[in-house]
């Protein structure tokens, strides 16, 4: 039966998921398949979205792939089409694509800038177009941005990839207030991540003397994938992820000059290893590195796989009613 067609309450729910070959994409299509979605899969690397294909039909749902860079507008939308057509409306769209070049401001390129921007932002408004374009008239779906403390807080040799999470901010905070204005179902919910324990160290252009390396505390990416189906699920308007993330938000927008010096002193040594880097490495700024690079990087020996901070977070409701009753039981206490 045309999966379109059938009743909301017997129909799979769908989800696309760009970026989805490795990492924090890799890890959130495990996280949506085990909770029983379809999955649309999009990315670059071929051998990645074979092998996470394979991965949710083991779970016995179902998935199909296209290859896809997100800068290209056109592209997202006739594999969107496609999408609907093999698995039926899509329920929820995840914004995860991201690429990133480490360097110093002096050395970069502009058309580096441009290929960052036009994937880590543009790849996100690109994909969010094609997701209003279908839920809008439905009036229902939900929209994860994948975000990062580095939205609010910019630091040392990653100039291109900070401004692109800043831009992302930006358009996520005018689209919500659109569709709160026309009261539309459509939800939206941003997710800020922390230093993760992705692949990305290892593919993305460095100009570094040495390895790059996540800064501060580091979180594996089933962590990000747990909070970004949390905000697909339920009306949270910005899921932070990790304390890390909670205070350099909070921090910057209290004394950003402080932060400013903290980071100049610590900032380009702490997101270097004491590994050399070969500067004929490849990587994936234009073009995906072949094969199938999994979810996790090179430093879960330093990877926290639990978040007490996120877990306050999606229990919020709970906490609530504990504090009421604490107070209350207090009360009867004192004049008792």
């Amino acid at each position: 039966m045309d999966q379109s067609k059938k009743p909301e309450t017997t129909r799979r729910r769908v989800v696309v998921i760009t970026g989805a070959s490795a990492g924090v994409g890799r890890a959130a299509t495990r996280a949506f398949a085990k909770k029983g979605y379809n999955v649309g899969l999009l990315a670059r690397g071929k051998d990645g979205l074979e092998a996470a294909t394979k991965e949710v039909q083991e779970l016995g749902r179902e998935a199909v792939y296209q290859l896809v860079d997100v800068a290209d507008a056109g592209a997202v939308e006739a594999a969107a089409t496609y999408i609907e057509g093999q698995l039926g409306p899509i329920d929820v769209w995840v914004n995860n694509a991201m690429n990133s070049v480490f360097s110093p401001i002096k050395k970069m390129k502009a058309e580096e800038y441009k290929r960052v921007t036009d994937v880590t932002y543009l790849g996100q408004v690109n994909g969010t177009l094609s997701a209003l374009k279908r839920m809008l008239p439905r009036d229902r779906g939900a929209i994860v941005f994948v975000g990062s403390a580095l939205a609010y807080r910019g630091i040392p040799l990653q100039s291109a990839y900070c401004g692109a999470k800043h831009a992302i901010e930006g358009f996520f905070d005018s689209l919500r207030t659109e569709l709160i204005h026309d009261k539309s179902k459509v939800k939206v919910s941003i997710v800020q991540l922390p230093a993760l324990n992705t692949t990305q160290f290892g593919f993305v252009k460095s100009r570094l003397p040495k390895k790059p390396k996540p800064m501060g505390t580091i979180y594996q990416p089933e962590v990000a994938a747990d909070a970004i189906l949390y905000a697909a699920e339920h009306d949270r308007r910005e899921i932070m992820v990790g304390w890390s993330t909670v205070k350099a938000i909070v921090g910057n927008k209290i004394a950003p000059w402080y932060a400013d010096r903290v980071l100049a002193n610590t900032a380009i040594e702490g997101q270097q290893t004491n590994e050399p880097e070969d500067p004929g490495r490849q990587h994936n700024l234009w073009e995906p590195i072949p094969g199938d690079h999994g979810v996790h990087g090179s430093f879960t020996h330093m990877a926290k796989s639990s978040s007490w901070e996120l877990w306050l977070s999606k229990n919020k409701p709970m906490l609530s009613w504990v504090l009421l009753v604490v107070v209350v039981l207090l009360i009867i206490l004192l004049i008792i």
